[in-house]
């Protein structure tokens, strides 16, 4: 009994990753009438990424008419251009990544925008396998029901045990620069301890000597 209850437990757990990882909420970005507002994404290496974007009109989530456009410009971590358009109202960007970092997308309105307000934009941004185009492998393979459903599932566990492994590397990363880090602090501190104590004795020598030639001592 207690058997079945933790398979039960197991499955749940992992149909609640799966669900959290493949679902995706977009986001509303309030660009300023000058300056660039930007969002940034940790991304491991070749990893699909699929992102949409588009102007809102006031509170509602509706396109905004021909008028006022935005720029963006999508930079990868060593600062390589991988999407950049100008005059745009709405738009895509899709690409997979080749190296592992924070990858920059960063929005600005355009100079043509009359009455200098900011703009809002709508970004859904969708990594990995929540980019996955789940209707074309199911009309593919022809799956469906149960099967397809399987799939999904799948497909989210190897992409949490492949996210799982990259923050393992990055800890293991971060703790190599920590021990560096503490290593040369404490050479630091030894030097910086031998120097007090060298100038503290040259002090001392110098006063004695200087109190011998004056017959203070």
């Amino acid at each position: 009994m207690a058997a079945k209850w933790c398979w039960r437990s197991i499955v749940v757990l992992i149909w609640w990753c799966a669900t959290t990882s493949s679902t995706t909420q977009a986001i509303w970005l309030d660009l300023p009438a000058s300056g660039t507002k930007c969002v940034s994404e940790d991304i491991q290496n070749n990893v699909v990424v699929l992102a949409d974007y588009s102007l809102v009109n006031g509170q509602e989530d509706v396109p905004v008419h021909p008028g006022p456009t935005i720029s963006v410009r999508v930079t990868s971590p060593y600062g390589n251009n991988l999407h950049h358009q100008e005059n745009m109202t709405h738009g895509q960007f899709a690409f997979t990544s080749t190296e592992s970092g924070n990858y920059l997308a960063c929005f600005w309105v355009d100079g043509n925008h009359p009455g200098g307000k900011g703009l809002t934009v709508s970004l859904d941004w969708r990594i990995g396998i929540a980019a996955k185009d789940w209707e074309s492998v199911a009309k593919k393979e022809k799956i469906e029901g149960v099967e397809f459903e399987l799939r999904k599932l799948e497909g989210a566990v190897e992409a949490i045990h492949e996210n799982l492994i990259y923050l393992k590397n990055k800890e293991a990363e971060m703790r190599e620069v920590s021990e560096k880090t503490n290593g040369r602090v404490a050479w630091f501190s030894i030097m910086s301890l031998g120097v007090c104590i060298g100038v503290a004795v040259l002090q001392v020598w110098y006063l004695k000597r200087f109190f011998h030639k004056k017959k203070l001592i």
